[in-house]
């Protein structure tokens, strides 16, 4: 066997897959699935690698072995298809994400699937491998890569019918309703008529905002959709919604712009802590508008925290060795942060598995432990239905 090129890495990364434990034993559909339909054949000839400083293109003509070690760098590693400015715009997803999101859609033979936000029509292409000829539609709001889908999967002879469309804001492709909706962008709240598209006791996979994706079920009657999240990602946002805010240390240094602590403390609490990605996850759900970044410097973990606006936070050590939690801004995000910290722990460290959420026609909330009785905490612009 060749060790580089497409099949040398696909046999590595199908290694890695087995190493983990990450094919899904309920989904065993997926491995042939794979095989039958590589990431190569809907990869476009040019990718974007990061290079510490900026996007720099990989053609496939020039550095071909160079080309599919950036395909398949890793299981939770995307790869960058689009640049839309100096941002990806699109990418291939991480195979360890698409196996288990796919799984967790319990997609069946003869099933009707809307795949939401085609990309380069790789999921799509796996979905119609499960489900059947004439059963899977996609949409994609950007018709290049609508036309480029549209072209792998005539070549891969899968019959599906890919649409030029807003997702988000529009129906399922040649109407009706569907049995699972997959979709491939991130999105805060969800569309409710993505809900009255899926027939009742049918189920929604979508990434939820900027981190975590979670799979509903629509009701019996049809009045709500609601399910856990199932795994951490961080995925595209929605193209024809709100900025998705920008992490990192130049979107920090944007709000504060220079701006001197208003406050200072000493923080009683190892910020090392704020590297648990579950602990992560439970701020994310009670403090959603935040963003936050870790970084290492010589004396220890340094934590920076903003709201896209004009307040922000850091926790950094000082010389003592103390930790000092300094902020500005209108608001005070880090002692929001440190509040929602405490919440996390009092309702015992709870494991991000353990969230869920609730769509309805008028509500969107997540949950913790329990649908009906379990802390909530509201989603996106629907935050005074919360009790």
């Amino acid at each position: 066997m060749d060790a580089g090129g497409p099949a040398g890495h696909r046999a590595r990364l199908n290694a890695q897959m087995d190493r983990r434990g990450a094919w899904p034993e309920d989904s065993p559909w997926l491995r042939e699935a794979f095989a039958a339909l590589p990431r190569d054949r809907f990869a476009p000839d040019r990718l974007w690698r990061w290079d510490g400083r900026a996007y720099v293109p990989v053609d496939r003509a020039d550095e071909p072995d160079g080309w599919a070690a950036e395909l398949y760098s890793g299981l939770d590693a995307a790869a960058v298809t689009q640049l839309t400015g100096d941002r990806p715009s699109s990418s291939l997803s991480a195979p360890s994400v698409v196996t288990d999101m796919l799984d967790s859609l319990r997609l069946e033979p003869g099933h009707r699937v809307w795949d939401v936000g085609t990309g380069q029509g790789w999921t799509a292409a796996l979905a119609a491998w499960r489900t059947g000829p004439g059963l899977v539609g996609t949409t994609e709001v950007d018709e290049h890569l609508a036309a480029f889908a549209r072209s792998r999967l005539a070549e891969a002879r899968l019959d599906v019918e890919v649409a030029v469309g807003d997702g988000t804001g529009g129906g399922v492709p040649d109407g009706g309703q569907v049995d699972r909706l997959h979709a491939t962008y991130a999105v805060e709240t969800v569309p409710w008529h993505w809900v009255e598209a899926v027939r009742p006791g049918g189920r929604i996979v979508y990434p939820w905002g900027r981190l975590g994706y979670a799979a509903l079920t629509v009701t019996d009657d049809g009045a709500a959709a609601h399910g856990w999240v199932h795994g951490l990602a961080q995925f595209m946002g929605d193209r024809t919604g709100p900025a998705q805010p920008s992490s990192g240390p130049g979107a920090y240094a944007r709000v504060r712009e220079g701006a001197e602590p208003e406050t200072r403390l000493i923080l009683p609490r190892d910020p090392a802590g704020l590297e648990d990605w579950h602990l992560r996850f439970a701020l994310r759900v009670a403090v959603p508008d935040i963003v936050l970044f870790s970084e290492q410097s010589g004396e220890g973990p340094v934590v920076l925290v903003h709201d896209s606006d004009c307040s922000w936070a850091e926790i950094r050590p000082d010389a003592d060795g103390r930790t000092v939690l300094s902020q500005g801004g209108p608001r005070r995000l880090g002692d929001e942060l440190l509040a929602a910290w405490s919440q996390w722990e009092g309702l015992g460290s709870p494991a991000l598995y353990d969230y869920g959420i609730t769509v309805t026609p008028d509500a969107q909330w997540a949950w913790q432990g329990d649908p009906d009785n379990g802390p909530r905490w509201p989603i996106g612009r629907l935050r005074q239905t919360t009790r």
